[in-house]
């Protein structure tokens, strides 16, 4: 965390907690003191900052993802963006990733792309799959392709929020910025019942109990 946003934060704490107090009077001590101890992520929020779509799963380890396409902090590519939905140049071209570090007890591996700020109430899932073996560590520049013949065998990509099993690139709204999280996680399982009808979410709780760590990149994209 950087130190700009531990200030803003604490700022955030201290501004709060006198507008509790000055509104409810002596009453509202007990309130502003626990504004102070609120989650980061939860002051982030309130300060406009950008959501971490796993802050309320539990816990895991990291490990080192790369990209040779995506720039961690960076926007998104032209061709990384979707053309199907209407990005200007958009190619719906899903990024080289690479990673290494995770745990020798990792039997799979699911990789997925989200984007936690669409205007769905629910985000959005751009990319996933499932059932990585173990023994691959990167997946090719456009591997998300429809009917791709570069994944991995075993792995499967499942449909996501646009109902095609493929790679959808980023495509905010115009004149705003969206936060695309590329993460891979590994499983203490070598395989997940899933078909590629699955929605990211069930597969998200399908994998809680199994993960085992989590590595992302995440791009902050201008629409």
């Amino acid at each position: 965390m950087s130190k700009v946003k531990k200030a803003r934060w604490f700022a955030a704490a201290a501004v709060l907690g006198l507008a509790l107090t000055a509104a409810l009077g002596s009453s509202a001590t007990a309130s502003a003191q626990s504004v102070a101890t609120l989650k980061s992520a939860d002051l982030g929020a309130l300060l406009g900052l950008h959501p971490d779509p796993y802050r309320y799963l539990p816990k895991a380890p990291s490990f080192t993802l790369t990209s040779a396409t995506v720039r961690n902090g960076q926007g998104m590519p032209t061709d990384q963006r979707s053309g199907i939905f209407g990005a200007p140049g958009g190619k719906d071209i899903s990024p080289q990733l690479s990673w290494r570090g995770f745990p020798a007890a990792a039997k799979s591996f699911v990789v997925t792309m989200y984007d936690p700020e669409a205007p769905t109430g629910s985000g959005f899932w751009h990319w996933v799959v499932a059932n990585i073996p173990a023994t691959a560590t990167s997946l090719p520049l456009n591997a998300g392709a429809p009917d791709s013949t570069t994944l991995p065998a075993g792995a499967i990509q499942l449909g996501g929020d646009a109902g095609i099993a493929r790679y959808i690139g980023a495509a905010p709204p115009a004149g705003s910025t969206h936060h695309y999280y590329l993460t891979v996680t590994a499983l203490d399982v070598a395989h997940v019942d899933v078909t590629p009808a699955t929605s990211g979410a069930l597969l998200g709780f399908t994998i809680g109990s199994h993960t085992i760590a989590r590595a992302t990149l995440v791009s902050p994209t201008r629409g």
